[in-house]
């Protein structure tokens, strides 16, 4: 139980200082997990990147339910959730129960903002010279950056790791004596694995069916919730629409409360899914956001445990470690093309920021801060000059 709780607090400390959103969140478990705590190496930590990326569901949080299960095993994958998740779902239920309907200045969350760029630049640097070699794996990132600054579309991304894949696949012969996925051993079973993406699909095909037969309040909460978890691919953002059509157009939720919620929810650090928490809250109170919160974030945790039995098995697969490199090399790319949109182009405002973020960048690698202190230090930053 010492490891289970050693996970917890761990992912409790990402979990309120992680800003940003979901390529900042990569950032701050890059340095946590990788480079501080060493529980994973790079490239056994790109390869639970890349499979985020083709799986619908919060990329970040399913990555840390990865790493949880790895550390862990199945009570590990849950602490880790609960300790990544639990700060902003408490921030939003605070926000939606007290301050739901009055104007908070949040000009300080600018700061922080800071913070995230900072944090985001670092572990692409760092990710990059492992996952970079040659001249060959720098052109696929480049061309993932590219396409993905060119092309916005949710599928985007499942798309450039597919094709970065296959050129790795056909193009690379790896050979390496460094450890890679081989010294991990996996805690769940294939036949587990099943089962766990079994119940996904009867899930996401009987809760609908079940909600119109019954008609009963809590079901329909937890379809709806559960429907939205499961259909999202591109990111936090996309479960906006969603829950929109869910929850406005049907009555459930005003405008106001929704766009409310939305600006709350870009306010706090930790998954932007947690904003099901928030509309939980004021449609019925704790136990609706505690309804919402677990149905939101289930198909992901299902998905990503049910499928990495049979994805590290594949990364093992000696013929298949070219197609790898070519995946973790466009992980890169992916990361870049975040970092500069939206990260950049929605925080860098002027001259002052510029300024900021750099001495920010260089706190991080020169001095070696703790991203929890950049994170105070952020905030301080963001009150005094914002």
């Amino acid at each position: 139980m010492r490891k289970i709780l050693e996970i917890f607090l761990v992912s409790f400390k990402l979990g309120c200082t992680s800003f940003g959103g979901p390529t900042a969140h990569l950032g701050y478990f890059q340095n946590e997990y990788v480079q501080i705590r060493q529980w994973l190496t790079d490239k056994e930590y790109s390869n639970l990147v890349a499979l985020s990326q083709f799986l619908p569901g919060p990329a970040s949080s399913q990555v840390g339910m990865g790493i949880g299960l790895l550390r862990g095993g199945l009570l590990g994958s849950v602490a880790a959730f609960i300790g990544f998740t639990l700060p902003s779902v408490l921030l939003l239920m605070g926000f939606a129960y007290f301050y739901g309907h009055t104007n908070m200045e949040m000009d300080w969350i600018h700061g922080l903002k800071l913070v995230a760029v900072a944090i985001v630049a670092q572990a692409i640097w760092d990710m990059s010279k492992k996952l970079i070699p040659s001249l060959r794996h720098f052109l696929i990132a480049l061309s993932a950056l590219i396409v993905l600054l060119l092309w916005i579309h949710p599928f985007a991304q499942m798309v450039v790791i597919i094709v970065a894949a296959l050129v790795g696949f056909t193009f690379f012969k790896e050979s390496t004596t460094e450890r890679d996925t081989e010294g991990i051993i996996l805690p769940i079973s294939k036949t587990t694995g099943v089962i766990l993406l079994l119940l996904f699909s009867i899930l996401l095909i009987g809760l609908p069916v079940a909600s119109s037969l019954f008609q009963l309040e809590w079901l329909m909460l937890i379809e709806k919730f559960y429907v939205s978890g499961a259909l999202v691919f591109g990111g936090g953002h996309v479960v906006l629409p969603l829950l929109e059509t869910q929850f406005v157009q049907s009555g459930l939720l005003s405008t106001s409360d929704f766009i409310t919620g939305y600006g709350v929810a870009q306010a706090v650090p930790g998954p932007l899914f947690t904003f099901a928490s928030y509309i939980g809250m004021v449609i019925n109170g704790v136990p609706g956001a505690i309804v919402a919160t677990i149905a939101i974030f289930l198909p992901a945790f299902l998905l990503i445990i049910g499928v990495l039995p049979f994805w590290f098995t594949i990364s093992r697969t000696t013929g298949l470690k070219g197609f790898m490199a070519g995946a973790n090399a466009a992980v890169v790319g992916i990361l870049a093309a975040a970092f500069i949109h939206p990260i950049v182009t929605q925080t860098i405002q002027g001259g002052l920021d510029v300024l900021i973020a750099f001495v920010f960048l260089v706190l991080l690698i020169q001095w070696k801060i703790p991203p929890y202190l950049l994170v105070l230090l952020g905030f301080g930053v963001g009150v005094i000059f914002y």
